[in-house]
């Protein structure tokens, strides 16, 4: 019984730190900045089929929620990836999805060369020199790694960082404590000013 108990209260504990380590780092290296226009970057995830994985999949439904949670007139969504050992790629599998499943007729852009997510950020900055406000859809540590890499390209875009709609209470909740591992280790290149809390 008391083992029982003991494997429980370790179970909810894991849960609670990912799910409060993912809440974290969606509110990192984030400001308030105002303005009427915005951008979502929606990063890809490795696709090796002719159709968006479902870490894609969900990562484009976080993009189009955060498109649509301020009510920006004319956001413009971003779809950042490039190619795929199926011959497309992850931008414009991501792209055909949000348009075709999710039915989104908003406006879309596509960069489909970038390979990893330095390139994915300089890859993106031309598209975003005239938005007011930028947000960056993935998972919250990959997120959180792409901001810090737009501070370091280009500190005067950073000031239009704000947050994306890419985390909520719950979502996820079972692999939260795997993807707060993996985001502590993809994350040990941050510098301690970057890993700083904006609330």
């Amino acid at each position: 019984m008391q083992r029982r108990t003991g494997l429980a209260i370790a179970g909810v504990a894991a849960l609670a730190w990912g799910e409060w380590l993912n809440w974290r780092w969606s509110r990192t290296l984030v400001g308030s900045s105002g303005g009427a226009s915005a951008a979502v970057v929606v990063l890809g995830y490795r696709n090796p089929q002719a159709t968006a994985n479902l870490i894609n999949r969900w990562r484009v439904r976080a993009g189009i929620r955060s498109s649509a949670a301020d009510g920006a007139h004319g956001t413009r969504v971003i779809f950042s990836g490039g190619a795929t050992s199926s011959g497309g790629t992850e931008a414009q599998l991501m792209a055909d999805y949000a348009k075709s499943v999710l039915e989104f007729d908003g406006t879309v852009l596509l960069e489909d060369q970038s390979t990893t997510t330095w390139e994915n950020i300089t890859n993106v900055i031309p598209l975003l020199e005239d938005v007011d406000r930028i947000k960056i859809a993935s998972q919250p540590a990959h997120a959180l790694k792409a901001r810090a890499y737009v501070r370091r390209q280009r500190p005067d875009l950073a000031e239009r960082l704000v947050r994306a709609d890419d985390y909520r209470p719950g979502e996820w909740l079972l692999v939260k404590p795997l993807l707060a591992l993996y985001g502590l280790w993809t994350l040990r290149g941050l510098t301690a000013d970057e890993r700083k809390v904006t609330l």
